[in-house]
């Protein structure tokens, strides 16, 4: 028998969603989802289970299957679970039913008998170290291009490591590329790592500065102007601030500055961004980069929203001129 039900579950919303529209394009054509599709949310009061199950037994037009979505189905799985156990006995023959939650528990009935009539999707954040080979695989997959192994670690820094946000710039990349068979940490500086460094460039600025009100309308206008921000701004200014500690070790060293340059790839700014870790001492920077990774810790636990958590760090540091020295960790 043929998977006429399957559910998609995972606490990351937007890697459940990319798996589910991974799943309908398997299953329906474009030209097929004016008519054969049903996409509702699981909280919306005007749908009823009466509603889900008549569009799944209805037949098909101009299809060969109807296909039905409950999103959030978390609340929806609860409040009818012995209709749907009922449903999961005996399915529609041409329907098939989607259901997205954050949690799925093996132990209920509705659970068992759902290997008897479609399959359960698991989504699991992968750890980091796994981000490069996916990204790879997807860009091979999905676009028929490769990506070097330097700007997939770079694309990582800059976008953070959502994996639906890394697969939607790989997707810009390509058509970045035009037609290139290969992305390359150029074509992730050019498309992706300028505007974002840049902006967390400003930001630093006006915090070393001490000007606290400019670095935050900087960095408001930072989160305002890019809808990915949210996701990229800790990895941006990461991104920024290690290479300010590996150009500083590297003065230190009486390194040439043309040298830095050339071997960290300072895009633009030069001068700017000497003047900027002249005023601040390595152990200033590298307290500065365990400020991020906490942040970066808080944001992927739930435990903070990178907006506020960045700019009370912002606030706190352009009022002392720059970041305090503490011991690294």
């Amino acid at each position: 028998m043929a998977d006429r039900v399957y559910v998609i579950a995972g606490k990351n919303e937007s890697l459940v969603g990319a798996k589910c529209q991974e799943l309908l394009d398997k299953l329906l054509d474009p030209q097929q989802r004016m008519t054969a599709l049903l996409s509702v949310n699981g909280d919306d009061v005007s749908i009823s289970i009466s509603d889900v199950l008549d569009e799944l037994r209805t037949l098909p037009f101009l299809a060969d299957k109807r296909v039905v979505v409950v999103r959030g189905a978390d609340e929806f799985i609860s409040k009818h679970r012995p209709i749907l156990e009922k449903y999961f006995e005996k399915p529609a023959p041409t329907g098939i039913l989607v259901l997205t939650v954050s949690t799925w528990a093996g132990n209920t009935k509705l659970a068992k008998k759902l290997p008897d009539v479609g399959k359960l999707i698991e989504i699991i954040q992968p750890k980091r170290a796994m981000l490069p080979g996916l990204l790879t695989q997807y860009a091979a997959e999905k676009h028929k291009v490769k990506i070097n192994r330097d700007a997939a670690e770079v694309l990582i820094e800059l976008a953070g490591e959502e994996l639906a946000q890394l697969h939607n710039e790989i997707d810009k990349l390509t058509l970045f590329a035009r037609g290139e068979k290969v992305i390359t940490l150029q074509h992730v500086e050019s498309l992706v790592g300028h505007h974002r460094v840049y902006d967390a460039f400003e930001v630093i600025d006006a915090m070393v500065a001490g000007d606290a009100g400019q670095a935050v309308r900087r960095l408001r206008n930072m989160f305002e102007e890019d809808k990915d921000a949210e996701y990229s701004a800790v990895g941006a200014f990461a991104f920024h601030v290690r290479r300010m500690f590996q150009a500083k070790a590297m003065l230190e060293k009486r390194t040439n500055p043309g040298e830095i340059v050339s071997r960290l790839r300072i895009w633009s700014n030069k001068d700017r961004f000497f003047a900027q870790i002249q005023r601040m001492s390595l152990a200033q920077i590298a307290a500065l980069l365990d400020e991020l990774a906490a942040i970066d810790y808080a944001t992927k636990t739930g435990q903070a929203q990178a907006p506020v958590a960045i700019e009370q760090l912002v606030l706190k540091l352009a009022g002392a001129g720059a970041a305090p020295p503490r011991t690294r960790s």
